[in-house]
């Protein structure tokens, strides 16, 4: 596991550095002063990458994953890329034994034996639906669902009610923030980072240049562009957030709302 994280790590520090090498040359590094040093382009990184899991849904990936409960615990932290704990579904149908296996209910035995390993002969679709609504509503009325809340910020997952037993299993159905390597090696988020990285950098360099509107120089000094830097690195910000909206880095667009 140490071996795979410092692989991913590397990995990821090998990206950042290509994404800072493209954003550099955009700039015209290598022909003209940027007067950018490192921490700017760590600056800019970090609030490209804020604002893109702000806005974009493709920044955020869907997960399933098992929790152990222990008893009379009800409160657990869990890893902080989880931001939304949709659901919590149990093993059993409203009761537990404590342990890892799935509790026998008869009802379910002979309804598995007679209607769906028996199809052909009897039964069908109509019963194992009429089955299904069932095990549902059983659980709906013995607990087979489990109320919590869950604070993103602590990454704190609430149960609420009281444990009883060691060792039950449940699945957690989450959304995890999609790792930034990721992030930087999917084609389609990857170009946006880019340009919209383009014009932060562009807004710090038009903000430092501005301060000065000339340099004082013995035919009179040298205007400096400040005010149009910003305006273009405004205008490049702005145009990367428009085609979020259009979807172009690959998120899914939002369903029909109804009431």
């Amino acid at each position: 596991m140490a071996e795979q994280q410092q692989t991913l790590d590397q990995t990821l520090e090998t990206k950042k550095q290509e994404t800072f090498d493209y954003v550099k040359l955009q700039l015209g590094e290598g022909i003209i002063d940027t007067e950018l040093d490192a921490s700017h382009y760590e600056a800019a990184y970090q609030r490209t990458i804020g604002t893109y899991r702000q806005r974009a849904e493709n920044a955020f990936e869907e997960s399933y994953n098992f929790l152990t409960l222990g008893d009379g615990n009800n409160i657990y932290t869990l890893p902080r890329e989880i931001k939304t704990v949709r659901q919590v579904f149990r093993r059993t149908i409203g009761f537990s034994n404590g342990g890892e296996g799935q509790a026998f209910e008869p009802f379910s035995a002979a309804a598995l034996n007679t209607y769906l390993l028996n199809g052909n002969q009897m039964g069908g679709l109509a019963t194992y639906d009429f089955y299904s609504q069932y095990v549902e509503l059983t659980a709906k009325m013995f607990g087979g669902f489990l109320n919590y809340n869950y604070n993103s910020a602590t990454n704190q997952l609430t149960l609420m009610r009281d444990i009883k037993g060691e060792g039950e299993t449940v699945l957690l159905w989450c959304y995890n923030l999609r790792p930034e390597v990721q992030l930087l090696t999917d084609f389609s988020t990857m170009q946006w980072i880019r340009d919209y990285m383009v014009g932060n950098c562009k807004l710090i360099i038009g903000e430092a240049r501005e301060k000065f509107a000339t340099i004082a120089g013995p035919q009179g000094g040298t205007a400096l562009n400040g005010a149009q830097m910003k305006a273009e690195g405004q205008a490049i910000m702005d145009k990367m957030i428009e085609e979020l909206k259009l979807y172009v880095d690959g998120s899914q667009p939002l369903m029909w709302v109804i009431g």
